[in-house]
């Protein structure tokens, strides 16, 4: 018979962990909840045309952005939106739903021009396109990020790579991406930069947010433009440009050697951000300004400074295939450290050994100093997929689906983003948009080939 005082003792020890295993279910606990969720409430997303819409489209469909059109947001949420069709939807399901994606795309070049400046966002009352020009020095801010050809090329490719219904858009999609290499394209490094902090998708980042305008070489940014490219390029194929389609190719190869050349630290082993606002500006004579005359005899060789700034976004590396197979074994190392970016319930959006991370609540603007996304979680794991990295893969796509499905269980709905260490949710019940995606990494888990962006 046991020693009463020990079994007691031992009963301590293991009541917690038998409490932790209940709080604590595996992830596949909740696939069917999410399944059934997220199949039943899709057509939340859904938006007839109207007002400044020409075409019906997707919103994000939570109470905080009831009716408006997003430039990532719709492309990322169409990603998920297919793998729920593919899960339950007929034929004429998805022929109807396929109106309001391509819609997306469409809405955006019908506010193109020749000059090839696209919103960031679109709501009904928005005005015509000259009425929002007006509003703003669009030299000076920020236009539509660099996911419009994505979005058109993922559409095409899921539908067989019939690109016809884009065919008299293809010119605005040009217009707008030729815009960026034109205008905020840095040209001693070959580097996009910002206009300014605005709307950049990932808000507050410290390598843009409230810094000098046009100074952020952002490797969220550029990541993002080379995949762009090939996009166009893959475009341009389908609708019989192929010369056209190789200067976008080389356009890609060569942001691709840039993004090589000044992006990638192999002191730390990983892709950053770099700062552009060094002096003196191009094109400047020293003479101009005999504060750098004094420098005349050697002055810089550098043209941009490495931000050794621990963001998630350097992750972006591996999703958008810049990085070579040995720099990801560095870079999937750094991903692993609980110290900085793996947290209980994904990847922390900025290293909790930033001084910045920061994980309080913040609407205007969105949080991403550390708390998890189910967005940056997905483009994540979808790079670790590409680089054969299935273990590390497995257990980020595990840890979301654990987090989705513990918010459904508790609030039947998802929310804006999450706090790492104990998944509770910060705000936004009723955030569907690309936290939809926690399916396509779901399936992914089960062995099936999940439906993925362009």
């Amino acid at each position: 018979m046991p020693h009463p005082i020990k079994a007691f003792a031992l009963g301590c020890l293991l009541l917690p962990l038998s409490l932790l295993a209940a709080e604590n279910p595996p992830a596949a606990h909740y696939a069917p909840l999410i399944r059934k969720q997220l199949t039943g409430d899709y057509a939340g997303m859904l938006r007839a045309e109207g007002g400044a819409f020409k075409y019906p489209f997707l919103t994000p469909g939570s109470a905080q952005y009831p009716d408006i059109l997003w430039d990532w947001d719709s492309w990322l949420s169409d990603v998920a939106l297919q793998q729920v069709l593919a899960e339950k939807a007929d034929k004429a399901e998805k022929a109807r739903v396929l109106k309001y994606e391509q819609g997306c795309v469409l809405n955006y070049l019908n506010y193109g021009g020749f000059d090839g400046w696209v919103p960031i966002i679109l709501k009904r009352d928005s005005g015509t396109r000259q009425q929002l020009m007006a509003q703003e020095d669009t030299y000076e801010t920020n236009m539509h990020k660099p996911c419009l050809a994505q979005h058109a090329a993922f559409l095409t490719r899921q539908n067989g790579g019939d690109a016809e219904w884009l065919r008299e858009g293809f010119f605005p999609l040009q217009a707008f991406v030729n815009r960026y290499k034109n205008h905020q394209r840095h040209k001693a490094t070959g580097l996009y930069y910002w206009n300014d902090d605005m709307a950049i998708g990932v808000d507050n980042d410290p390598s843009t947010y409230m810094r000098p305008a046009k100074s952020s070489g952002s490797i969220f940014l550029n990541c993002l433009m080379y995949r762009e490219r090939l996009a166009v390029s893959y475009l341009a194929e389908r609708l019989g440009q192929a010369e056209i389609g190789l200067l976008y190719k080389r356009d890609a190869e060569e942001l691709k050697a840039a993004i090589q050349k000044h992006c990638w630290d192999e002191r730390d082993g990983c892709f950053y951000s770099v700062d552009l606002n060094l002096l003196p500006y191009e094109g400047k004579p020293f003479a101009a300004d005999p504060s750098i005359r004094l420098h005349s005899g050697y002055p810089r060789d550098y043209d941009c400074l490495i931000q050794r700034l621990d963001s998630w976004s350097g992750f972006l590396a591996l999703w958008a295939e810049i990085a070579t197979p040995e720099q990801a074994v560095r870079i999937v190392a750094r991903l692993q450290d609980e110290r900085s970016f793996n947290a209980p319930y994904g990847v922390r959006t900025l290293s909790k050994l930033e001084k910045m991370y920061n994980v309080r609540a913040s609407g205007n603007p969105s949080l991403w100093t550390g708390p998890v996304w189910g967005v940056s979680n997905y483009l994540v794991f979808r790079g670790l997929v590409k680089y054969g990295y299935k273990e590390e893969a497995r257990s980020l796509a595990d840890k979301t689906v654990r987090l989705f499905g513990r918010d459904l269980e508790r609030f039947g709905a998802l929310h804006e983003y999450y706090l790492p260490e104990s998944g509770e949710p910060v705000l936004n019940r009723g955030f569907q948009n690309w936290n939809y995606l926690v399916l396509n990494m779901l399936v992914w888990t089960e062995g099936r080939e999940p439906v993925a962006e362009f």
